[in-house]
């Protein structure tokens, strides 16, 4: 398993996205994907509470922590790669995180239109 090449929404390359806890698909703090990535694990959140809870909401508890996988579970403020379909349908119900889009990976653009990132860039001024 080998990521896809390492470029940003921008066309850049790709920023680390977070290190504690450590994300992404490789866990490698970047939000790499290849083939065998499915939910295409590309966009580089902050995390809200506000999310968090329609992430539980939606089946998916990224608050608790989960020992087996050295997860400790997101806190608000925490920076995350998460699904870029997950993304969408947060963005869809009013409800998605900002986007650090240095960090979200091209990949992001096959799900997620960039304008549509861009409205909620949290490293862009």
């Amino acid at each position: 398993m080998q990521a896809d090449d390492s470029i940003n929404v921008l066309g850049e390359a790709l920023i680390a996205c977070g290190e504690n806890p450590v994300t992404g698909f490789f866990r490698d703090g970047h939000c790499n994907t290849c083939k065998e990535d499915t939910g295409s694990h590309t966009v580089c959140v902050k995390v809200t509470q506000e999310f968090l809870e329609f992430s539980r909401f939606r089946g998916n508890d990224l608050m608790s922590p989960m020992p087996a996988y050295n997860f400790p579970g997101l806190k608000p403020g925490d920076s995350w790669c998460l699904c870029a379909a997950r993304w969408l349908e947060a963005h869809q119900n009013g409800m998605a995180p900002k986007v650090y889009l240095m960090r979200t990976h091209q990949k992001a653009l096959d799900i997620v239109d960039l304008e549509i990132l861009r409205e909620y860039a949290a490293d862009l001024n």
